[in-house]
């Protein structure tokens, strides 16, 4: 696995268009039946990543956590699934309803949506304003696979508690840490 941080794509950029279906329902998900009227949170993982098992059951309770605040959730896996199979389509519904997701877990076959988000690793998280202006991108929290570190999602979840009051979100940000998006 290659170590890999986020890019931090620059803070007030617009979210990028997406339409991707769905790998539980297949209904075709887009960047306007996916977000809240106060935001978007959209997030890079896949099943084979290390980093990303470490935190998927905690994404799980995230999503849980925050249905019905006003903010859309969508996870995108963006790796190439012939080479890393664990990553096709039909195995990242297996885990989503594995670990109970319960927000639409879409997959980019073409890489294209990956490469507008400039996402690079998995996790690679990206919140969005109400006006679907970049606020936050960066860590779940600092804790790693075999760090000792408990997993709370703090770094995301003040973020996407500061969304939710209207407040800004703390520039300060981390950036994520994790296996290198699998290109084609």
């Amino acid at each position: 696995m290659a170590r890999t941080e986020s890019s931090m794509l620059p803070l007030g950029t617009t979210a990028p268009a997406f339409a991707l279906k769905d790998v539980v329902t297949q209904r075709e998900m887009n960047l306007q039946n996916t977000r809240g009227p106060r935001g978007l949170l959209v997030m890079f993982i896949c099943r084979h990543c290390p980093y990303v098992k470490h935190v998927e059951k905690s994404l799980a309770r995230l999503g849980r956590d925050y249905a019905g605040q006003g903010i859309g959730i969508v996870a995108i896996s963006s790796n190439d699934a012939v080479n890393y199979s664990e990553d096709a389509p039909d195995n990242l519904a297996e885990q989503a309803k594995q670990i109970g997701f319960t927000f639409p877990y879409l997959y980019d076959e073409t890489q294209e949506v990956a490469r507008a988000y400039d996402a690079t690793c998995t996790p690679d998280f990206f919140l969005f304003d109400g006006v679907l202006r970049l606020v936050y991108r960066g860590q779940f929290d600092s804790s790693r696979p075999g760090s000792g570190i408990p997993v709370t999602g703090e770094d995301l979840r003040a973020a996407l508690d500061s969304v939710i009051a209207g407040k800004p979100v703390n520039p300060n940000q981390r950036p994520s840490l994790g296996c290198n998006i699998k290109w084609k």
